[in-house]
């Protein structure tokens, strides 16, 4: 029996070894680690438990018989994060560069899987060459595999990607189809075709990192939501995130203790607005201010920074906010904020997490780029996902919210619930000069004239009181009392039920 023991923890060693040890020497010169490494900072300490150690690829064609290592690439299993359950897996580059075989596709089919039926988050650790070359198709199958599974787990289970190696060609689409993707600065990459291809194709002359690294996709192409500095700041960041969402899309996000004063007032921001309208001030202010222990856990925060996207807690539980942001392009809506808002406010959709929208919108950003670019389509996104979102929505407006974008906004015409607007809001079709230069077109070759019409429009509509005589604003509220107010808003819509109509699934401009 001893002996049988024996080899049991002599299997479990090698296994534990992946590559040996000169490739996880290797590994940690590169100022990564290694999968079991990323696991164990990832997971609550001592809540690892591993399924398919002994694993090994099935491959017999070009010499692959001769080298089977244990576990075939990638670590799998379930844990805990806080004590909440969540499974994982995490490619091993010290094993055949982390490709993919069949069996290591089968390896994390089977986690998620396990994860969709016990309704558990996926958090995959992504660091691979890619397809393993010598299985050819049967390794794209197991890629494809993976990626219905990301398609049926989407709006079920959260899904969670960290990127800390090489992510190229065809593996990059599983990622892309999860909820958040994070990525480590120099260290990790994600890319359709690499430099060499492209070079070859277009005679673009480029590196992995410019190509695909951490600050292009957190950027330029909104590919990824994060980027950090090394794998324990990722791995942090990642428990972090956990914390604030549901398990599964029939559980409620959990509630934490909170030390914080839901009735707290904050002075400072009766003062917040400048007397200039076209002076901007910070709307991270407001965000933090009203949140529980000034929280906030900001989501793509270096992509369309003129729109804030990002969760907060009020009275322990979980908020959504998305806010315009003034201090970048006076708070525009154009293409990517359009398209960056509309992805959050349907994740949070999914998962039963209550909205809280910041207006302080002067329009959708006017030009060619702008049009040819499908702003129209891109705008419709957002609206639609407003439009369609059944969960608690609050909207506070601060100052401006003009024309379409008014209406993009949360606004009561999208079913919001309480639409509060503080005394500087200005609540109309555009601002007072191109209103009246429109409306009173003959007076103006006459300034003075021309002065004084604007003066009557702002006097008549640069406020919320037009809008909240119809009853599209529910209140004008001091914004000292911003935190207050939305936090029994909130509180007085947590058994909200509110059902669409039945559909296969909707069809959004996509």
């Amino acid at each position: 029996m001893k002996d049988i023991l024996s080899e049991l923890e002599d299997r479990r060693n090698d296994a534990r070894l992946g590559g040996g040890q000169k490739r996880i020497d290797a590994q940690h010169a590169r100022g990564k680690l290694t999968a079991r490494e990323r696991i164990d900072l990832l997971l609550d300490e001592g809540s690892f438990e591993e399924f398919d150690m002994f694993v090994s690829h099935r491959c017999t064609d070009f010499g692959m018989e001769n080298q089977k290592p244990a576990g075939d690439g990638v670590v799998t299993g379930w844990g805990t994060i806080n004590g909440r359950m969540v499974y994982v897996f995490s490619q091993d580059f010290t094993v055949l560069g982390g490709s993919v075989s069949a069996t290591h596709a089968q390896k994390i089919c089977k986690i998620m899987d396990m994860a969709m039926q016990n309704g558990a988050p996926v958090i995959g650790i992504n660091d691979s060459g890619g397809a393993r070359i010598q299985e050819g198709v049967d390794a794209l199958a197991g890629y494809a595999e993976i990626f219905q599974r990301n398609t049926m787990a989407s709006g079920v289970i959260p899904q969670i990607s960290v990127i800390m190696g090489p992510c190229a060609g065809g593996a990059v689409y599983s990622p892309a189809m999860t909820d958040f993707i994070f990525m480590v600065k120099d260290t990790s990459y994600m890319f359709v075709t690499g430099p060499d291809v492209v070079k070859t194709v277009t005679n673009e002359v480029v590196t992995a990192e410019e190509l695909g690294g951490a600050s292009t996709h957190t950027k330029k192409s909104s590919v990824a939501d994060g980027a950090f500095e090394n794998d324990v700041e990722a791995l942090a960041e990642v428990r972090r995130l956990v914390d604030f969402l549901p398990l599964n899309n029939r559980e409620k996000p959990p509630v934490r203790p909170f030390f914080d004063e839901p009735g707290r007032l904050e002075t400072s921001l009766d003062t917040l607005i400048p007397d200039n309208p076209n002076t901007p001030y910070d709307m991270k202010e407001l965000i933090t201010k009203v949140a529980d222990e000034g929280d906030f856990y900001e989501i793509q925060e270096d992509f369309a920074k003129n729109i804030i996207t990002g969760f907060i807690r009020l009275e322990g539980q979980t908020v959504g906010v998305v806010a315009n942001q003034p201090m970048v392009l006076a708070g525009c809506l154009d293409i990517d904020s359009s398209r960056k808002a509309a992805r959050f406010v349907r994740f949070c959709d999914c998962f039963e997490i209550p909205i809280l929208t910041l207006v302080d919108v002067p329009g959708f950003l006017p030009g060619t780029s702008q049009e040819y670019g499908g702003v129209i389509k891109h705008g419709a996104k957002l609206l639609f996902a407003y439009g369609e979102a059944t969960v608690p929505k609050v909207t506070v407006i601060t100052r401006k919210a003009y024309g379409g974008a008014y209406d993009v906004m949360a606004s009561k015409h999208l079913r919001g619930d309480f639409n509060y607007a503080w005394p500087t809001a200005e609540i109309a079709v555009m601002g007072a000069k191109g209103a009246t230069e429109i409306i009173h077109r003959a007076d103006l070759g006459d300034s003075d004239k021309i002065a004084k019409h604007a003066q009557n429009y702002e006097d008549r509509f640069a406020n919320p009181f037009v809008a909240a005589e119809r009853g599209f604003i529910d209140e004008v509220i001091m914004p000292q009392s911003t935190r207050r107010r939305v936090s029994r808003a909130f509180a007085s819509l947590r058994n909200k039920s509110l059902k669409n109509p039945w559909k296969k699934h909707d069809n959004i401009p996509l």
